[in-house]
């Protein structure tokens, strides 16, 4: 299994707190049966630079790298990037897509979407190298008609889902379907630390883990 959403990189955003933290997050990843790992730290455009954020999630790779043990999960780097007009434009968008691939994860608004926000998820997704992932789309469910995700969908825009909201009564059922429907391409925890927000992927339901079985 693969973990496409955490915040475990430390100390780059409210996520893990320090190198300790984040080995003790990994451990528990790797007892969970994940075998990879996205590191996705948030970035806020009106907070630093795509550059300046790059250099920063550089150095604190190396401060965790240096310390990782043998059997831990594989990982790769990338970004939770907060949604901004013109990222269909920006020169450095495609730097904060997750290593190796073209996903860009990406945070959306919290609130219901205008059509210009739609467009420019479209304008991205038709710029070439870049495949939008939504970011746990189960957070924005009660902001949204329910026909906007299978539009979205048909319309080749993917969707991550956090691993919490198949437990959940306020979202399991309706994420479930999507799921079934083929319209979630990752799950991921979304972890950020060892106690509220720990990795939990042992929660993860029996007929979620058959559904995913290759």
């Amino acid at each position: 299994m693969t973990d496409f959403h955490t915040h475990i990189l430390p100390r780059m955003d409210d996520g893990s707190g320090s190198v300790r933290e984040s080995l003790e997050m990994l451990r528990q990843e790797r007892l969970q049966g994940v075998d990879a790992v996205a590191l996705t730290p948030h970035f806020y455009p009106w907070k630093e630079s795509p550059a300046e954020f790059l250099s920063r999630r550089d150095r604190h790779y190396q401060q965790l790298e240096s310390r990782l043990p043998e059997g831990c999960p594989q990982l790769a780097l990338g970004a939770e990037v907060y949604f901004f007009e013109g990222m269909h434009v920006s020169e450095d968008v495609p730097n904060l897509r997750l290593q190796g691939t073209q996903y860009l994860l990406v945070e959306m608004p919290f609130e219901s979407w205008p059509q210009r926000i739609i467009g420019e998820l479209f304008r991205l997704r038709d710029r070439g190298g870049i495949q939008p992932v939504l970011a746990h789309v189960d957070r924005y469910l009660r902001f949204q008609p329910r026909g906007l995700w299978r539009e979205l969908a048909q319309q080749g825009i993917l969707f991550q889902a956090n691993v919490d909201s198949f437990t959940q009564w306020r979202t399991r059922g309706y994420i479930t379907k999507m799921l079934e429907e083929g319209w979630i391409s990752h799950l991921g925890s979304d972890c950020h630390n060892l106690e509220s927000r720990r990795p939990n992927w042992d929660l993860l339901p029996q007929r979620v883990r058959e559904r995913l079985a290759p």
